[in-house]
């Protein structure tokens, strides 16, 4: 069971983490996390974010005002090829979290299959994510450890899934607890409702219906499981990381980075 935090949208001063950028549901500050050594995370450092796609001008305009530098983009090939490239006023980098692998999904429809829970599934499909893509996990480390100075927004389609396991393994990074770090990701369910309310409107089936409230789920434990399996299996995020390739410069990077 993982201990919630009163309020994981706010610091403990009582400033907000969550952005209300026009266009977007699910956009928030990754600042202002308590780390293990007395710390917090910065704010203005890196942001996730559901597709910033979506930003209407003024929303453009309120990413823009936050001091964005640089986006990385976690979607796909195929997100890409239907969504086309438009103009921008942010570098934008793409870093496709996973690819297209028939034996990789076969995996994951086996695990959630097998798992007794929601959340149990959620996580060893995520565990299985993670370690099939590996080299694909590291590369989106370092493009936002070689990020040029300016916020780093990450982002993917719902900001949930492949932002949520990207910004976990950076918080840890920092030495932000797994509780912590598993309350943010929660957060995303409620602020993703809107979407979920509109699909669950168009689906034509209970059954589909169904598949929609459980893909939509986000369980803090299930994020917590993650953290703990992965640390149990390389010892530490760290280490995990440099196993897909992450260089020691940018695991210092990544920490300079995100922790006042």
């Amino acid at each position: 069971m993982v201990d919630q935090l009163p309020d994981p949208s706010a610091d403990r001063a009582g400033r907000e983490r969550d952005l209300a950028w026009d266009g977007c549901l699910n956009v928030r500050d990754l600042g202002g996390h308590p780390t293990g050594d007395g710390r917090a995370t910065r704010f203005g450092a890196i942001v996730r974010a559901d597709s910033v796609r979506q930003l209407s001008e003024g929303g453009w305009a309120e990413l823009v005002a936050y001091g964005v530098a640089t986006i990385v983009d976690l979607r796909g090939a195929d997100e890409l090829a239907s969504d086309p490239a438009a103009e921008l006023p942010v570098q934008v980098v793409h870093v496709p979290f996973f690819v297209h692998d028939d034996e990789a999904w076969a995996e994951v429809e086996a695990a959630a299959a097998a798992a007794p829970t929601a959340a149990a599934a959620t996580r060893d499909v995520y565990l299985v994510f993670l370690e099939r893509f590996r080299t694909n996990v590291a590369s989106a480390v370092a493009a936002v450890a070689w990020a040029p100075e300016g916020t780093v927004v990450v982002h993917c389609a719902g900001g949930k899934d492949r932002t949520g396991l990207l910004t976990a393994l950076l918080l840890r990074l920092a030495g932000v607890g797994r509780a912590t770090i598993a309350a943010d990701y929660g957060l995303s369910e409620e602020r993703l409702r809107p979407r979920t309310e509109a699909w669950l409107a168009e689906a034509e089936t209970d059954a589909e219906r169904e598949r929609i409230r459980r893909v939509s789920g986000t369980p803090a434990e299930a994020m917590a499981g993650v953290l703990e399996e992965l640390e149990r299996r390389y010892g530490s995020v760290a280490a995990y990381l440099e196993a897909g390739g992450v260089t020691k410069a940018e695991l210092d990077r990544i920490r300079e980075r995100l922790v006042a």
